[in-house]
């Protein structure tokens, strides 16, 4: 793992729904098992880093749908499945859109007011008081959160911007300009992801062998938390993402230009490419 200068630059792409099996469970451990180290890290000037959220969008000849209202924001633009893959019941995967958004927002604002540590904390304690399997996953609920950690709301909402306007949110852009790789990186298609100075992870999340890499001994927190074993809803092949949430890249930015569009299940790609990616 390349080491550029004297601190680690560090981004972890993660979501903020708590219903998706495996793959929220293991992301929910990581930050539980990581967090007292990232944020000594981070107080100390060792490490910088930084949360993601992966998000897709809906083509526009497809806005109307009943899939594109239920799973998107800002008319389309900003997308996630739904959390059940029930349109009928439960929660929408446009709320998992704004909550993410939140959470990109809370970082920012921690980051402003000199506690970018406090998003470890923000993401723990929603996750224990706001979960979608005690129905508590709500905006309320995660206010409350931002209150608890002294955090100017005025400023996560102003942040946040309007969800409904037919217009782009400069947040969620730039997230879906930073999936597609560059360079060694490569494009971030599964969850969760760790990148250390601009490249990907893999291994075990939390083992000594990460711990390692911060400059940590091991003390066996975390053993068991694999990064490359669960793909976003879909299938783990080798270094691929497969299956119908493969996420493809917006508007024909990326060099593997693919169009996405949104069945009644949630995202399939138009492009037969997108799934080998």
């Amino acid at each position: 793992m390349p080491h550029p200068d004297e601190r680690v630059e560090y981004e972890l792409w993660t979501n903020s729904n708590d219903e998706c099996g495996p793959l929220c469970d293991e992301q929910a451990a990581f930050v539980r098992s990581f967090r007292g180290h990232a944020q000594i890290l981070e107080r100390g000037g060792y490490a910088r880093f930084t949360p993601h959220y992966i998000t897709w969008y809906c083509p526009e000849a497809f806005r109307l749908t009943r899939q594109c209202q239920s799973q998107c924001i800002n008319h389309g633009r900003y997308c996630a499945p739904d959390p059940e893959e029930d349109f009928g019941e439960g929660y929408e995967g446009k709320q998992v859109v704004v909550e993410n958004l939140r959470q990109l927002c809370v970082h920012r604002v921690a980051n402003e007011s000199g506690r970018p540590w406090a998003w470890w904390d923000f993401a723990m304690d929603y996750k224990l008081r706001c979960s979608m399997k005690e129905k508590k996953y709500s905006k309320a609920c995660a206010e409350e959160v931002v209150a608890s950690l002294g955090l100017s709301l005025e400023k996560v909402l102003a942040c946040m911007g309007d969800p409904d306007a037919d217009a782009d949110n400069a947040v969620l852009s730039k997230e879906q300009e930073d999936q597609i790789g560059r360079g060694s990186r490569g494009d971030v298609t599964i969850l969760p992801t760790l990148v250390i100075n601009d490249v990907q992870y893999r291994g075990m999340a939390g083992s000594p062998s990460l711990r390692r890499l911060f400059g940590f001994s091991g003390d066996g927190r975390g053993e068991g938390l694999t990064w490359c074993g669960v793909c976003v809803q879909g299938s783990w092949r080798g270094r691929r993402c497969s299956g119908p949430y493969a996420p493809a890249s917006r508007r024909g930015r990326s060099r593997k230009s693919a169009s996405a569009m949104v069945s009644t299940k949630a995202f399939i790609s138009d492009d037969k490419t997108a799934n080998r990616r």
